[in-house]
């Protein structure tokens, strides 16, 4: 039976490496952030991975200007700040764009939805369509949803830049560059924020290209009481 079941697996994991993975990528060609991410394919769980340790959320002790209610998101160490006051901040993990769907500026939260619902561009189906992926018109919100629980919409000059901060159901992405551009959070970290940033709240992205300006933010670690003891690391 030992045999049987070990051989078992060994199928399925050859079955998985042979699907690969959906890669994720902007409908239109080059011009990144046009869409949100793709789901990956059935990865085992044998296999998957949970993000290293540094990138789970933390209250640190911050030195910056940005007032509170500011999220600072630093592509480079794939990290996201919520500004609390008093050279505090709470920082989370994120997986960010992959080469070439970077991206930076200073955008603002224009619109927040719980457990939002995927819409992939026409573009996008048929193109996986022609690989062989066929993609739904749309996917309601749900534990197998890319965009995971939550989603906060970037906007610019009040446009949708399409860009987001979301969750994802592919938590091993956290720490990676994976994503089309969009900001991926673990679901109960997305969960966390999304209970205290604003609509309106002002989002810097620091990455390719230094578009968000003058940005001074200094982290200097864990501040290791407020993290046990305060209502910030729960």
């Amino acid at each position: 039976m030992f045999k049987y079941q070990t051989l078992m697996a060994s199928a399925v994991i050859a079955a998985a490496s042979m699907l690969g993975t959906v890669p994720a990528y902007a409908a239109g060609g080059a011009r990144p952030g046009i869409t949100t991410d793709l789901p990956s394919a059935i990865t085992p769980v044998a296999v998957q991975k949970q993000p290293a340790e540094k990138f789970k959320r933390r209250v640190v002790r911050l030195m910056t200007t940005e007032k509170p209610g500011t999220i600072i998101i630093d592509t480079n160490n794939k990290f996201l700040y919520f500004i609390e006051g008093n050279n505090r901040a709470t920082r989370y993990g994120v997986g960010v764009g992959r080469d070439g769907f970077g991206w930076s500026g200073v955008v603002k939260i224009g619109r927040k939805e719980e457990w939002p619902s995927w819409r992939p561009p026409a573009e996008m189906r048929q193109r996986e369509a022609a690989k062989g992926h066929i993609l739904p018109v749309v996917q309601e919100g749900g534990i197998d949803n890319p965009l995971g629980a939550r989603a906060m919409y970037l906007y610019k000059g009040g446009n949708d830049t399409i860009f987001r901060i979301h969750g994802t159901n592919q938590p091993w992405t956290i720490g990676l560059n994976m994503s089309s551009g969009c900001i991926r959070m673990m679901n109960k970290d997305v969960e966390h924020l999304y209970d205290r940033a604003e609509k309106g709240a002002k989002v810097i992205v620091v990455g390719p290209g230094n578009r968000q300006g003058e940005v001074s933010f200094d982290d200097r670690g864990i501040d290791v009481l407020r993290t046990i003891f305060g209502s910030f690391g729960g």
